[in-house]
């Protein structure tokens, strides 16, 4: 059943490139994480490493730059481009107010709108579309920054959870240390499980599964996301109340 998902997973990515720009390149942000590795992999596999570029963006030092590293080696994927938004996110909060640039829902999330601004530049330099690599377990809950990670032309995960995404990997052979690989956010020096205050394995059994966790985790998991679907929900939008124009009706 797996290789029957992985044939029309990569067949959708084709057809995707076809449709929306069939000289593009996929530009996808590496960060040596589960969800970047095996998307680039699928990329790979659907497109070719030729037509895939890895853009890796550590902010100052990243202890872990290594194995993205090993990825895009392991990929064979020859255009890669490292960009350090350190200076960068420095000069944006050195022009920020104190109040605003010491507030930590600032510091979580201005560096991933730094990377996704500049995988759009690699993308309009390189004739590119930018590979969202959210899955749905993140976005089930909101872990995500709205206009920076949870951005993208095209998501390949969006509908799969964490425990299904690992199960695409293994069965692409892709190395353990990829797939397994504890995720963090690079700031806080905290798991995603850390600052969740749940597993995913917990929240997976929840959502493929419909095996409720108990209470607190379970109000935890709906609070953030009720709070949070104005990250995946198209913006709304007000109603023209003047009944005067003639394009009303499209």
């Amino acid at each position: 059943m797996i290789d029957n998902t992985i044939i029309r997973i990569t067949n959708w990515i084709k057809e995707y490139f076809v449709e929306n720009g069939p000289d593009c390149k996929a530009v996808i942000g590496i960060s040596g994480g589960k969800d970047s590795t095996i998307a680039a992999t699928l990329l790979c596999e659907a497109l070719g490493p030729e037509r895939v570029i890895a853009v890796k963006m550590p902010q100052g030092f990243q202890h872990d730059i290594e194995v993205a590293n090993k990825v895009i080696k392991y990929l064979d994927i020859k255009e890669v481009y490292e960009i350090n938004i350190g200076s960068t996110c420095d000069a944006l909060y050195s022009n920020l107010p104190d109040n605003i640039r010491d507030n930590q829902a600032v510091k979580s999330n201005t560096p991933a709108r730094v990377r996704m601004s500049i995988l759009y530049a690699i993308a309009a330099a390189r004739h590119g579309r930018v590979v969202n690599t959210c899955n749905k377990s993140e976005d089930y809950v909101g872990y995500s920054t709205k206009f920076g990670d949870s951005a993208g032309d095209f998501s390949i995960f969006a509908n799969y959870t964490v425990r299904e995404v690992k199960e695409i990997g293994r069965y692409l052979d892709i190395p353990s240390e990829f797939i397994d690989k504890v995720p963090e956010d690079g700031l806080s020096g905290l798991t995603d499980e850390d600052n969740l205050g749940f597993t995913y394995e917990q929240l997976d059994r929840y959502l493929n599964d419909g095996i409720y966790p108990d209470y607190d985790i379970y109000k935890n998991i709906e609070e953030r996301h009720k709070r949070n679907l104005h990250k995946i929900r198209r913006m709304p939008t007000c109603p023209n109340f003047n009944k005067h124009s003639r394009y009303d009706d499209i």
